[in-house]
């Protein structure tokens, strides 16, 4: 199945000579494959407040960029040709495209961001530009043409609301169609053009900035730590200038700051909750009418849990992460705890080390139990 997904590539030989080196388009990717949802239900999605959207219009140097939610008349006004419309986190909607975004487990979870499509009328796009991210783009219904240019001239347009590169030089061209798909790593620069009404699916992944992590540990840090001792000068002398900071002042501050010290269990701690952290915009609703502590135990043994597509599960060594929260597994959790971080779901029968977390995460939303 994953080597129809790569091409005929193992994920081994992808991950090896492919990841983050070269493009590459893979024909037939997914046979059969035309799409997960109709225009209609992507702009009744559009017009949900819970939902991240976005509605591209133009060409050349003239765009306008408007952002959902949206209302139906929005759609009646829309030209003919020159706009997409694009619906972000459809995995956390629809188990269709949950179980698409799982195809590419191949890629460890705490990489993986999200399944986004989008919709264009002949002639929509959303302009050449290029990702900082690495990125699979698979065609649904339709066909796209897509250039692209391993050019090194990054600039782009000024004044306009989306980032257009001002000068685009492609290199190559091909034209998608349902199933097709193209793989492309950070910074190749991209232009896909709908030839007919078409949708793409973008399986997108996390690659933060080394100011954006640095932030975050600087936060975590400040959370976490708690340095003990308190400025003080007993030996003070008069200084010629009040107004001036003085050395002795400097060189204290200075070995009060250097007592903050991290490891690289610090650096772990940090790095699971700020991975397993959802988006700002996500939000888990808990069940409207919640099963008893007994009643779910025996649903859950009976037919199995999942993790809700929202949440994000990961590990390193026994230290476990969930949705920014961190705890360490106890003696009979950690195998199963891995197996569900892995693969998002737990088949019966459970541990009942587990019986307690399992049913304070279903009460809050971040795990379900199986379908039947």
């Amino acid at each position: 199945m994953t080597a129809t997904l790569l091409g005929g590539l193992s994920p081994t030989r992808f991950l090896r000579d492919v990841w983050h080196k070269r493009p590459l388009l893979i024909r037939n990717a997914v046979p059969d494959f035309t799409g997960l949802l109709t225009l209609g239900e992507m702009q009744q999605l559009a017009c949900r407040d819970d939902v991240e959207s976005r509605l591209i219009q133009g060409s050349g140097t003239h765009w306008q960029l408007d952002h959902g939610p949206f209302g139906k008349n929005d759609f009646k006004r829309l030209p003919k040709t020159e706009w997409t419309l694009l619906v972000q986190s459809l995995n956390h909607i629809l188990p269709e495209a949950d179980a698409l975004l799982a195809r590419f487990n191949f890629i460890p979870h705490a990489r993986l961001d999200d399944l986004m499509v989008s919709y264009a009328v002949p002639g929509g796009s959303v302009g050449p530009h290029f990702d900082s991210y690495d990125v699979f783009l698979l065609q649904g219904q339709g066909h796209r043409r897509w250039q692209i240019s391993t050019q090194t001239d990054l600039a782009i347009l000024d004044d306009v609301p989306l980032k257009i590169l001002r000068r685009f030089k492609p290199e190559e061209e091909w034209l998608l169609g349902p199933g097709d798909m193209l793989y492309l790593p950070p910074h190749v620069a991209h232009y896909g053009v709908a030839e007919d009404a078409c949708t793409t699916y973008s399986i997108g992944f996390r690659a933060p900035t080394s100011e954006e992590l640095a932030h975050g540990f600087l936060m975590h840090l400040q959370d976490t730590l708690k340095p003990e001792g308190r400025y003080a000068d007993p030996d003070l002398r008069l200084q010629a200038h009040p107004g001036e900071i003085s050395r002795a002042m400097l060189a204290q501050i200075e070995d009060m700051i250097a007592k903050i010290k991290w490891d690289k269990r610090d650096i772990a701690e940090f790095a699971g909750r700020y991975l397993s952290e959802p988006k700002p915009n996500v939000f888990f609703n808990p069940p409207e009418a919640p099963l008893t502590r007994a009643a779910f135990n025996k649903q859950a043994n009976r037919h199995g849990v999942a993790l809700n597509p929202k949440s994000r599960l990961l590990f390193t060594g026994g230290r476990f992460f969930i949705n920014g929260e961190a705890f360490t597994g106890a003696a009979g959790e950690t195998a199963a705890l891995k197996q569900l971080a892995d693969q998002r779901k737990l088949v019966p029968p459970l541990p009942a080390a587990l019986r307690e977390r399992f049913y304070d995460w279903y009460e809050a939303g971040w795990l379900e139990i199986n379908a039947a």
